[in-house]
């Protein structure tokens, strides 16, 4: 069964949406995390129940996040094929996973990272933006070679405002 629930942030209002787990903290492991008019975001369907208490822990996290008092999120991500993804972007997204809190990293690197070839600095950047799971693995902290703020799926000022709140100074513009 399909759960989700809304959750308000200074990004703005989060969908989370979510399966029942009974290995995940809470009982609910993660499908997605949207921002509101997220490029490729999801919406409710019809079918979808409204359970806010079965993300008690994940939005327990979420606010601790945002309130600068948690810097690696606990969350099991349901077994789907958005969550899983493709071997080459559960490669980028394993890469993203890595990527300490307060610290960026650029396109370029997150291929040389995974053995990717030099030309697959655009490939990297698909799989980023197929990221279901906006905030908790943190493709934010993702920046373009010249410290563009670019290629994110919230847009630029969201990217620009998790990085800020990360204590990272972005430094070039955003894109």
């Amino acid at each position: 069964m399909t759960l989700y629930t809304t959750l308000d942030s200074p990004l703005g209002e989060l969908l989370l949406v979510g399966e029942e787990s009974a290995t995940a903290p809470g009982g609910t492991a993660l499908v997605s995390l949207s921002v509101p008019d997220q490029k490729g975001g999801v919406t409710v369907q019809d079918g979808w129940q409204h359970a806010p208490r079965a993300f008690a822990e994940i939005t327990r996290q979420l606010r601790a996040y945002f309130d600068g008092t948690l810097t690696r999120f606990g969350i099991e991500y349901a077994n789907t094929a958005s969550t899983r993804g493709t071997d080459f972007q559960q490669r980028v997204w394993q890469a993203l996973e890595s990527i300490p809190y307060g610290t960026t990293t650029t396109y370029g690197r997150i291929a040389a990272d995974i053995g990717a070839a030099r030309g697959a600095v655009r490939a990297v950047g698909t799989a980023i933006g197929a990221n279901p799971l906006l905030v908790v693995r943190p493709c934010h902290r993702v920046i373009a070679a010249n410290g563009a703020l670019s290629g994110y799926a919230g847009g630029p000022a969201r990217k620009r405002q998790l990085l800020g709140l990360e204590g990272v100074v972005p430094n070039g513009s955003t894109s």
